[in-house]
């Protein structure tokens, strides 16, 4: 749930909290969802770890009426045909590779949003429920329940949103196969002697945003963000504190006749401690482009250029489509 979701956001290194306004604000910030003037769908996918994990989404949004909309999304990542090598040497000590079978390890993310808007004008809030579902082959899975709560606020052109992330802390509970996991007890001695803990603990985190669009002679367009990414412990992000961790994160697109976008973005700075203790300023800076034509809109983004963190590149692909083309 930390990863994102949208070629266009990620492009932008996720500096979106504030300029949020599609199907996708089902994710960044469900303030955002006001803004839709008909039902939309997005799709994306993407690989990671050279292609040995799979990151997929899907989500559906569309007005209620003139001050308020809502939307639902899935996101599944998950990685497929895992080597299961617990039953490779059988009673008698002998390995026989007939015994290793497959499974997958995955987690699900089910989100339903409804965004509203205030009296107050430029003022609009949204709201997340979130059902997280977690799942390590017949070895054991959880669920897991959160809320997020956004705000989005515009004047004078500026805008500003604020995302809070799991408000309530979201819990999932594991549930563990005893038989498959006394097959591993003590394969090492000292080893996976005791059953893992069954409660799993997200804490709440916070987004902060401001962007702003300037127009040139009618045709270009450029969308300017920034993000303040906020944990509340102390992380190895480039501003920490035993309160509050701050990542920045900076995003731009140019766009030509909204037709055609180039984007760029750098974020995810963090102090790295070398091998000689001596640190260094690590940073994620992402390049995207896209192509919008009748309501479909297509995206690509490669994240991590250059190998600044330890992270490797990822390509991303993702596609919008407003329904009301097929109306």
């Amino acid at each position: 749930m930390n990863i994102g979701v949208d070629a266009t956001a990620l492009g932008m290194s996720n500096a979106v909290v504030s300029s949020t306004n599609d199907v996708n604000s089902v994710y960044w910030n469900p303030a955002g969802l006001i803004h839709l003037e008909d039902s939309q769908i997005a799709l994306m996918h993407a690989s990671y770890f050279a292609n040995i994990a799979q990151y997929d989404y899907a989500a559906y949004a569309k007005p209620i009426d003139d001050r308020s909309a809502w939307g639902i999304s899935l996101i599944r990542f998950g990685v497929d045909d895992i080597l299961n090598t617990t039953e490779l040497i059988d009673a008698s000590g002998n390995i026989d590779y007939n015994r290793i079978s497959l499974f997958s390890t995955a987690d699900y993310a089910l989100t339903l949003s409804y965004g509203r808007k205030l009296k107050v004008p430029g003022f609009q809030y949204g709201v997340n429920a979130k059902v997280i579902r977690r799942v390590i082959g017949d070895f054991a899975n959880s669920w897991g329940v959160g809320f997020d709560l956004g705000f989005q606020f515009e004047r004078n052109d500026w805008h500003y949103g604020l995302m809070l992330r799991d408000i309530t802390t979201t819990y999932n509970i594991w549930s563990i196969n005893e038989e498959e996991y006394e097959k591993i007890k003590n394969a090492i001695p000292g080893e996976n002697t005791e059953l893992p803990e069954s409660t799993e603990i997200t804490a709440p985190k916070a987004q902060l945003g401001m962007s702003k669009k300037y127009e040139f002679h009618y045709d270009y367009t450029l969308l300017a963000a920034a993000n303040l990414n906020m944990q509340f412990a102390k992380t190895n992000d480039i501003i920490s504190t035993d309160f509050v961790s701050i990542n920045p994160a900076l995003g731009f697109e140019f766009g030509y006749i909204d037709l055609v976008f180039l984007r760029a973005g750098v974020g995810n700075f963090q102090t790295i401690t070398q091998i000689d203790n001596s640190t260094k300023l690590g940073f994620q800076p992402n390049i995207g482009l896209g192509f919008k034509y009748k309501g479909i809109q297509v995206d690509y983004a490669l994240t991590d250029l250059g190998d600044q963190s330890a992270a490797l590149y990822s390509n991303i692909f993702s596609v919008k489509v407003d329904l009301s083309i097929f109306r």
